[in-house]
């Protein structure tokens, strides 16, 4: 991308994501009906606009159909295991969707970055990936990889509104402040890791995030336009007719405890 695209107007981006989403929750339904199993990666740099565009995707899914995993920190068990090992089990079984909010990834990026794995260990990751990857894909499951690009100038206005918003404070941790002064490390890991893991199994696609409204339309749009679903036609439903009453009456209203009408109060 040559140059900043203009904001895209609110409208505009609520009827099409509204579209969208409709379309999310007909890849759901063939996902279940085909017994598929569909994996999304999402990975960037902090405030790249990850987390806003899997809380889209999601908003309108069965939550047992597709879930989100967001991992913390590896437990000391865990930093014994084989290091894809604690990803291995959060993958879908058949009729499943999962969206990683960052991923085995972690290897290539911050661990490698913050010095929290050693060189051999970097390297292996760099090694082992597209086997893993490969594997994954020759069993069958739908493997889709976006990193989200974000300018340094958007990522420093996003970490400062962070900053000043009670609500989004909790988003700003102090490794996301000391991605700031690493900003060419993580530029060089990011280009070392595409340079080993965009193989042709399962690519990497880049989503310009600096505006958020047209990343989480264009990426939508690409994972729809990368998965062969079609329409499975609902079951059809009907609301069968109320009973006549047998009698039955509530107990009096003073017997338990409501929550006061707040809203009466604004």
């Amino acid at each position: 991308m040559t140059g900043k695209a203009s904001s895209l107007p609110r409208g505009v981006y609520e009827r099409e994501l509204l579209r969208l989403q409709t379309e999310l929750v007909k890849v759901q339904e063939w996902v279940r009906a085909e017994r598929a199993r569909l994996v999304v990666v999402f990975e960037g740099r902090d405030a790249a606009g990850k987390g806003g565009t899997i809380k889209r995707i999601a908003d309108h899914l069965n939550p047992r159909v597709a879930r989100i995993v967001a991992l913390p920190k590896p437990t000391e068990r865990e930093r014994t295991q084989w290091y894809f090992q604690r990803y291995v089990e959060h993958l879908p079984a058949a009729g499943e969707i999962v969206l990683f909010d960052r991923s085995w990834y972690n290897r290539a990026g911050v661990e490698h970055v913050m010095g929290f794995c050693t060189k051999e260990e970097h390297q292996l990751f760099l090694r082992q990936c597209p086997i893993f990857e490969r594997m994954l894909v020759e069993d069958g499951v739908l493997l889709r990889k976006y990193w989200f690009s974000v300018s340094d100038a958007v990522q420093q206005e996003r970490f400062q509104r962070r900053l000043k918003d009670p609500t989004r404070r909790w988003k700003l941790s102090p490794m996301d402040l000391e991605s700031i002064t690493r900003w060419e490390a993580y530029s060089r890991a990011k280009d070392e890791m595409m340079v080993h893991t965009d193989i042709a199994e399962a690519p990497w696609y880049v989503v310009e995030s600096d505006d958020k409204r047209r990343a989480r339309l264009n990426m939508i749009a690409h994972l729809l336009g990368s998965v062969p679903y079609h329409e499975v036609p609902p079951p059809v439903l009907e609301l069968p007719p109320r009973p006549a009453s047998t009698g039955y009456q509530r107990p009096p209203r003073d017997l338990q405890t409501y929550v006061a009408d707040h809203a009466a109060t604004l």
